[in-house]
């Protein structure tokens, strides 16, 4: 009891900054931290970053190769490669990011019920059983062919097959949480049931929450790459990394670059949130604290 209450009482920020530090995580975290920030400052700052106007078309210089005026050359409709590619990093990451949250708040929410009332547990784990059990590619085709190729359609279906996920981890820590003395004691003093989950029990899903968060931000990301690759995801008129390297797919043996550098980019940052969600496990885990000592 004593080991849980001073992980519950040491502020979560100073174990998350724990792996900031080359000396405590190692080079490669610390590298992957460099890395993804300056890929969200580059496409946070695109609007102002970029040369030209990302839409702009201009037929008589199709497929050019990098040069002062194109910085990374042109696409098959004359549009500068570099201001397109950053302000596709915008759209790429902001769809992995609203993913996360709403994946895990919704998560969240359910895995308290079904961790908390032994009652809907079974009810709500057959649902999130099923909801595993169909590829979730599969599904995200199905509700951006449904509801049309817009951002909100593509959040929606990158969602739906990360919530069981984020469900079945809540359960687990809350059927563990909910056997500890302290929340034995809040229910003999007639704490509410809303005070003993959100007050008590809630707590404890942040640690992992923040962890799992990091992978679904990156899982989003590849899994947008792969709707847009597949023609299921955001349309053309609007950058993104997918629908980057899907335009230019047919056009690599002449200029590789509209596929390469998309796919160097995309690769950089779903690398780096998976290095630094591993760090950010480490450091919150109180398993590996007991190793480490």
């Amino acid at each position: 009891m004593e080991a849980n209450r001073s992980l519950v009482e040491k502020p979560l920020a100073l174990r998350l900054l724990s792996f900031s530090s080359p000396a405590k995580s190692g080079w490669g975290p610390f590298i992957a931290l460099i890395l993804l920030a300056a890929v969200l400052l580059l496409t946070i700052f695109s609007p102002w970053i970029a040369t030209h106007d990302p839409l702009a078309m201009d037929p008589l210089n199709r497929l050019k190769l990098p040069s002062e005026a194109h910085l990374l050359g042109t696409d098959n409709f004359g549009r500068d490669l570099f201001s397109r590619m950053i302000l596709g990093g915008r759209i790429s990451l902001l769809i992995g990011i609203c993913t996360a949250v709403v994946a895990i708040t919704i998560g969240v929410l359910i895995g308290l019920v079904a961790g908390f009332f032994r009652l809907a547990d079974s009810l709500i784990m057959r649902a999130m059983d099923a909801l595993m059990a169909m590829p979730s590619i599969l599904i995200a085709i199905a509700l951006v062919a449904l509801n049309g190729p817009s951002i909100g359609s593509v959040i929606a279906a990158i969602t739906i097959p990360e919530v069981p996920r984020v469900v079945r981890l809540v359960r687990s820590v809350i059927l563990s949480a909910r056997e500890e003395p302290y929340v034995e004691a809040a229910t003999a003093l007639g704490s509410s049931t809303g005070k003993i989950l959100f007050q008590h029990l809630l707590p404890n899903t942040m640690a992992p929450m923040i962890v799992q968060g990091t992978y679904i931000v990156a899982s989003a990301i590849l899994t947008e790459a792969l709707l847009s690759f597949l023609g299921a995801g955001i349309s053309t008129e609007i950058p993104t990394w997918g629908n980057i390297m899907a335009e230019g797919r047919q056009y690599f043996r002449i200029s590789p670059a509209i596929v390469l550098w998309p796919g160097l980019l995309l690769t950089i940052c779903v690398l780096s949130i998976n290095l630094i969600g591993d760090a950010a496990r480490d450091a919150l885990d109180p398993r590996m604290k007991k190793r480490e000592a």
